[in-house]
C-alpha cells in the first residue's frame, strides 16, 4: 500500500479529466435529453486544433506562450464542428423519435473520426503534443507531470465558472427554463435555438480545454482518443447524475478513482490476479456504472431538471 497516495493521485488527475468531458454531455442533455455521442470527437478535434496552433507558431516558442494560443484555437475547432453538428446535424431531427438523433450521433462520431484520419497530415498514427520541460513533481508522498498543473487548474474553474452561469445569468435561467419546458419557455419570448446552440458551443469549449489538458498529461494525440473517452464522460455524467453539472464532475472523480485503484490493486486480491492491470481498466469502470444503475439509476447526486448547476 506504499503506493496509494500516488494512486490516488492519479485517479483524482483521470477523473478531473473525464468531468472536463462530462460536463458537455450533462449540458446538452440536460436541456434537449440529447446523448450526443459524437461529444468524443469534438474533444479530439480540439486536440488536433491545439496541436495545429503550435505547430504554426514560430519554431522554439515557449510552451508557456503558446498555450493561451492552443487553448483558443481548440476552443474554435470544437466550438466550430459542435455548432454547425447542431445545425445540420440534429436540430432538423428535434421533434423525430429520440432513437433518430441517437443514431445520428453515432454516425457523425464515426465520420468525424474518419475525417481527421484521412485529412489530417499524419494522423493515422498518435502525433506528438507538447509538453513542459522538465521532470514530475515530488509532492512528498506522491508525484504529478507538469503538465497536469493545468488540469488541476483548469477542472475547477470550468465546473464552478458554469454553474455560476448557469445559475446566476440571464442566459444560464433560459437554459433552465428551456430544459424544464421548451414551448412555454418560447412563449416566454425566449429563442430555445439560440439557448440550444449555446449549450452545444459551451460543452465543445469544455471539451477542448479537456484536450489540451490531456496532449500535456500524455505527451501525444490520436484520432482513436475521442471515442473511448467520451464513452468514459458519458459514464462519468450518468454516475453523477446526468443533468447535473457538479455531478458530472463528482462522477468523473468517482470512475478516475475507481480506474486507478482497480489497475493497481484487483491483481492483489486472491483469485483475482487475471482480472487487474491496465487492460482491465475499461471494464471494471462499467462495471461501476452497472452497479449505480443498479441501485442508484437517479446517479450519486441525482438529476436536477430545475436548477442544472
Amino acid at each position: 500500500m506504499n503506493d496509494l497516495p500516488q494512486q490516488l493521485a492519479n485517479g483524482l488527475l483521470l477523473g478531473a479529466l473525464y468531468g472536463l468531458i462530462a460536463i458537455g454531455y450533462t449540458m446538452v442533455y440536460g436541456i434537449v435529453q440529447l446523448i450526443n455521442f459524437a461529444h468524443g470527437e469534438i474533444f479530439m478535434i480540439g486536440g488536433f486544433g491545439a496541436l495545429t496552433a503550435f505547430l504554426i507558431l514560430p519554431t522554439g516558442t515557449s510552451l508557456l506562450i503558446a498555450l493561451p494560443v492552443m487553448i483558443l484555437m481548440a476552443m474554435a475547432c470544437s466550438v466550430l464542428v459542435a455548432v454547425a453538428a447542431e445545425r445540420f446535424a440534429y436540430r432538423p431531427l428535434r421533434g423525430a423519435p429520440r432513437l433518430a438523433p441517437l443514431i445520428t450521433a453515432i454516425g457523425l462520431s464515426i465520420a468525424l473520426q474518419q475525417a481527421i484520419w484521412a485529412f489530417y497530415p499524419d494522423a493515422k498514427k498518435a502525433r506528438p503534443f507538447p509538453e513542459f520541460e522538465g521532470g514530475r513533481i515530488d509532492l512528498g508522498a506522491f508525484a504529478i507531470g507538469r503538465g497536469d498543473l493545468f488540469l488541476l487548474i483548469a477542472a475547477p474553474i470550468c465546473m464552478i465558472a458554469l454553474g455560476f452561469f448557469v445559475s446566476k445569468t440571464r442566459t444560464g435561467r433560459a437554459m433552465q427554463a428551456t430544459s424544464q419546458d421548451p414551448d412555454t419557455a418560447k412563449l416566454m419570448g425566449i429563442n430555445t435555438d439560440r439557448i440550444i446552440v449555446t449549450a452545444f458551443a459551451i460543452g465543445a469549449a469544455f471539451a477542448a480545454i479537456a484536450a489540451v489538458a490531456h496532449g500535456l498529461r500524455y505527451g501525444n494525440i490520436d484520432f482513436r482518443m475521442g471515442f473511448i473517452a467520451g464513452l468514459k464522460a458519458f459514464t462519468a455524467a450518468v454516475l453523477g447524475g446526468i443533468g447535473n453539472i457538479y455531478g458530472a464532475m463528482i462522477g468523473g472523480l468517482v470512475l478516475g478513482l475507481a480506474e486507478a485503484m482497480a489497475t493497481a490493486y484487483i491483481e492483489n486480491i486472491p483469485g483475482m490476479s487475471q482480472l487487474g492491470g491496465g487492460a482491465w481498466k475499461d471494464v471494471w469502470a462499467f462495471v461501476l456504472l452497472i452497479l449505480v444503475l443498479l441501485l442508484r439509476p437517479q446517479g450519486l447526486l441525482g438529476q436536477r431538471v430545475a436548477d442544472r448547476a
